[in-house]
């Protein structure tokens, strides 16, 4: 009997169509712009019915707040120092298994369209994908050049959140039933120069966004956080854009940084207008319930949290992504508290579509613990990431986020002693992370726990003191970065 029950179960299951894989990405979105992660002001209603429908992570982070290096770890599963991408200016390898190609391999058709941005100057197709729509760089909010998988290259007039849902939306209507499919859309929303379309230019207008209080208080943090404040990445700097005479640190000038929060949030509401849009057709077609809706930033953003704008910090703000996952397999209405990271995304998607495994991952796929638990789940995880000459506005940074406990540390790059201080915060009473604990001789014993896990966590990716390989920390500097890779 429990080998006919076996046998029909398999059979089942072999039977089983596979699901689609829609994966929408954002660039830059913080958690709290959405309304299911507690936004106050950016109505969400299409990506929050995502969440009631599915699974939103609570707390989700990348390994590495940057672009290229945090979204070749969504593809790959690996650390930013294993696949090589540890910069905006590096390609992913061809070489590196994807969990785009592993489900291409596997049968599935597979495609591309919106922001990549891996190699700033090339938008020509991608290995692992049948379709692949690009452009160079950044791209554009309006009239992007786009190159149409290899074979055209034109400017497309438009909004470029409306005009990279038509694009994917039309070669998803070009599918076969008879075979799975795997789509990103690849947001340019809200990356700098955050630009709205016409209809919510005005939407926050009587919202009134005072800079955050941590900005204040930076006595007891690392001097490079004030050396930062009137830098590219500084509050009192040009914000992208929205100040157009700086360095200017007076009281009034808050009103740049609000205009430019107000922008932020504005492109946000395009965002989940394209969301209505798919899911809809998906509803239409009677596909919704067979495709793996994947809402996710690649990395997190700080709107002025110790002074600072940008990513790039191992800070709260930094670190943290918005993670939904809308599948019924999963089950519905779920908050998962625990830590799941950039890493994890790649094996738990290849886990859903009962696809090969990456040969290689320092992810773990969240699939049993979201629908059963997982007592052996994380409860640390380490982060790094590289001065970069072209930003010249934040140190090497390494540091450890545990269920409570982040201790971070600036190497300078040559192996000799830590040149800036060192930051330790207690999570759990003070998840703002005002009051930098480094020096409290109480929490000696705390640090030097903290400090072996983290050094234990790297050397389970390869990182040790002989390969941890980073640039000499220059210092902050004062000059803005080049125009062509803002």
């Amino acid at each position: 009997m429990r080998t006919l029950l076996f046998l029909l179960t398999a059979l089942t299951l072999h039977a089983a169509p596979k699901p689609n894989v829609l994966f929408i990405l954002c660039d830059d979105l913080r958690p709290d712009a959405l309304g299911c992660f507690g936004s106050k002001h950016v109505k969400t209603p299409h990506i929050d019915r995502l969440a009631s429908e599915g699974v939103r992570f609570a707390n989700t982070f990348c390994t590495t707040s940057l672009c290229s290096p945090s979204r070749a770890s969504i593809l790959s599963g690996l650390y930013a120092h294993t696949h090589g991408v540890t910069n905006n200016f590096t390609e992913y390898p061809n070489s590196m298994p994807s969990f785009p190609g592993m489900l291409h391999d596997a049968g599935y058709a597979t495609a591309y369209f919106g922001k990549y941005h891996m190699g700033e100057n090339n938008d020509e197709p991608r290995p692992g994908f049948d379709m692949f729509v690009t452009h160079k760089g950044q791209g554009t909010y309006f009239d992007t050049e786009w190159n149409l998988n290899g074979k055209e290259r034109k400017v497309i007039k438009g909004y470029y959140t409306t005009v990279v849902t038509d694009l994917a939306m039309e070669w998803l209507k070009q599918q076969s039933t008879d075979k799975p499919w795997c789509a990103f859309i690849g947001h340019k929303a809200p990356h700098s120069f955050y630009t709205p379309e016409p209809k919510y230019e005005h939407a926050f207008d009587d919202v009134r966004v005072p800079y955050p209080s941590t900005a204040f208080h930076l006595d007891d943090k690392p001097a490079w956080m004030k050396q930062r404040l009137y830098t590219w990445h500084g509050i009192y700097g040009p914000l992208f854009e929205w100040r157009k005479k700086f360095p200017d640190d007076r009281p009034e000038a808050v009103k740049d940084f609000e205009n430019m929060v107000h922008g932020y949030w504005g492109t946000v509401l395009s965002v989940d207008d394209s969301v209505a849009r798919v899911r809809a057709w998906l509803e239409e077609t009677k596909q919704l319930d067979n495709t793996i809706i994947v809402f996710m930033g690649d990395n997190g953003l700080l709107e002025g949290e110790h002074g600072m704008v940008d990513k790039r910090t191992a800070h709260e703000p930094s670190l943290r992504i918005p993670l939904v996952v809308r599948y019924p397999v999963l089950g519905s209405g779920k908050v998962v508290p625990q830590q799941a990271l950039t890493v994890d995304m790649a094996p738990s998607l290849l886990e859903l579509c009962s696809a090969p495994a990456l040969p290689k991952s320092h992810g773990k796929s969240w699939v049993k613990l979201v629908q059963n638990g997982d007592p052996a789940w994380r409860t640390s995880w380490f982060y790094h990431y590289n001065y970069e000459k072209q930003f010249p506005y934040t140190p090497n940074v390494r540091a450890i986020r545990t269920d409570r406990w982040k201790y971070i540390h600036y190497p300078h790059g040559d192996g000799s002693a830590d040149k800036h201080l060192a930051e330790l915060y207690d999570l759990q009473s003070d998840p703002g992370e005002t009051k930098n604990l480094i020096n409290d001789p109480k929490l000696a014993s705390t640090v030097t726990e903290l400090k072996a896990e983290l050094a234990k966590l790297m050397l389970s990716t390869g990182l040790d003191a002989q390969t941890d390989k980073m640039p000499l920390d220059e210092g902050v500097k004062s000059e803005l970065p080049d125009a062509k890779i803002r």
